[in-house]
């Protein structure tokens, strides 16, 4: 399958073998290579068997699986790009399936989602990390088999890897892929996902994921829950039953009557959760007491972790507009662009703003055109260039164009701030609610000094000072779609 890079993370466990075993024996048309990115914060050489197609390892260093499909995804140079977990066996016919899954998809179906089964335990209940496992077989969105094109990866900047564990960063991804208006189709490709023990206690470790919960809680507001098809958090109760656990305390030790009463309603509380888990699972000794220590242990570390994750991520609040230079940000400069057939968009511009138009932002352009005033440039010959412009990425909501020279010491030429603070007012917006891309200097300064916020996207003639200021001032992104996602906010 030419058109579609494999690509797996992983930290060497055993099963990764099974998994390349699996895929070495699959039908179908091969992939033209699978990446495997090891990240292991100190990588070692990876047992690997003989494939029939090309391999390459990568490594992204322990910064987690969100780090690791990034490392992968941008290492490709194919249409698709299909993620696999080092612990999930695809099926004998998964290339063949894939491809099948992948056919028919338009182009605004941004990824194919593969089932997952899991087999669960014959002659007894499943204990609650089978349960656990279990319910990926229903979950939505996760990358264990799911492929996206690698322009929907681009246009919203790839995963967040500020969720740094295999927890929430699929559906993050998804739901800024979704918002970004495209769909995420449902394939019949199947990967197997065998049980694994996960050690006494388990679940309580787990809890460290209710600060990932508050970092989508941020990014994508109280309803992220219902939108990515998650079912409803128990936190409240845990809330409640830590409160009540806190106050028995305090009670008891400032003797306080009321101690009791709090004691006990923790007691019911504790039990009441308890139990529901113990009904679900078997009878064996060793379950009923991890899940009688860990009922009384998850409410407070879950508190804990939320709380941290709360203050950890505040919500970002999207900008009103969103600026851009002309030259070297928007489209490939030349020596002062006369010819309106020269216009080219420079890499990811078309996608970035179709990214903004999803999101209902407007955009404008703010530029300097002193070929005008050196008489290099006609005001037809610039007005035909913008048009064209306008025409191949636009509509803009605004244009602000400075035909000065520098010896003109005029108000608007960047790095004054008069054309950001022009455009501002005529979208109606404060300029402190804007953000101002471009790729020089001048324009960090300029958005700085009007008050907006300012990104950097440097090219080749940036100048090192400039980036460094960028750095220290503002903020400095690889591209323009990179640039757009730290302007929404849905990057860090």
């Amino acid at each position: 399958m030419s058109t579609c890079t494999v690509v797996v993370p992983t930290v060497a466990r055993p099963s990764l073998r099974t998994l390349l075993l699996a895929l070495a024996a699959a039908e179908g048309p091969a992939p033209r290579r699978l990446v495997i990115v090891d990240d292991r914060p100190r990588p070692n050489r990876l047992d690997l068997p003989d494939l029939p197609f090309p391999c390459d390892v990568l490594h992204s260093y322990g910064r987690g699986p969100a780090a690791a499909r990034n490392v992968g995804w941008r290492s490709a140079d194919t249409e698709w790009v299909a993620f696999l977990d080092d612990d999930v066996v695809p099926s004998a016919t998964w290339f063949a399936d894939l491809d099948a899954d992948l056919a028919p998809l338009d182009a605004d179906d941004a990824a194919s989602q593969g089932r997952i089964e899991v087999p669960l335990p014959e002659g007894r209940k499943p204990t609650d990390a089978e349960r656990g496992t279990a319910a990926l077989a229903d979950a939505r969105w996760i990358t264990a088999d799911m492929a996206y094109r690698r322009e929907a990866l681009q246009a919203v900047s790839g995963f967040d890897e500020r969720f740094a564990r295999a927890f929430r960063e699929d559906s993050d991804l998804a739901l800024r892929v979704v918002d970004a208006g495209r769909r995420i189709a449902s394939g019949k490709r199947v990967s197997r996902h065998p049980l694994r023990s996960r050690g006494f206690l388990a679940s309580v470790r787990d809890q460290i994921g209710n600060a990932d919960n508050a970092l989508m809680r941020a990014k994508h507001g109280p309803t992220w829950r219902q939108r990515s098809g998650e079912r409803t958090a128990r936190f409240l109760s845990h809330l409640a039953t830590t409160g009540l656990g806190v106050a028995a305390v305090i009670g008891a030790l400032r003797g306080r009557r009321w101690a009791v009463a709090a004691a006990a309603a923790w007691g019911a509380q504790t039990v009441g959760f308890a139990a529901n888990r113990m009904a679900s699972g078997p009878r064996d000794p060793a379950e009923l007491a991890d899940m009688a220590l860990s009922s009384a242990l998850i409410p407070p570390v879950a508190t804990f972790w939320n709380t941290v994750g709360t203050l950890r991520h505040r919500p970002v609040r999207r900008p009103d507009a969103v600026l851009f230079d002309r030259d070297d940000t928007l489209i490939a400069d030349g020596p002062y662009l006369s010819d309106a057939e020269q216009v080219r968009p420079m890499p990811g511009a078309e996608i970035a703003l179709r990214r903004l138009r999803a999101a209902q932002i407007p955009f404008g352009v703010v530029t300097n055109q002193s070929g005008v005033a050196k008489g290099l440039i006609t005001p037809t010959e610039l007005a035909a260039v913008n048009r064209r412009v306008d025409e191949t990425l636009g509509p803009f909501d605004v244009w602000k164009i400075c035909p000065h020279d520098a010896e003109d010491h005029c108000r608007c030429r960047k790095p004054a701030p008069g054309m950001v603070r022009s455009a501002a007012a005529e979208l109606g917006v404060k300029p402190e609610r804007c953000v101002m891309i471009g790729d020089t200097g001048a324009d960090v300064t300029a958005a700085l000094d009007a008050g907006a916020r300012a990104i950097l996207v440097p090219t080749e003639v940036t100048l090192p000072g400039e980036i460094d200021f960028a750095r220290r001032r503002a903020a400095v992104a690889a591209d323009l779609c990179e640039a757009v996602n730290l302007a929404l906010g849905d990057i860090a």
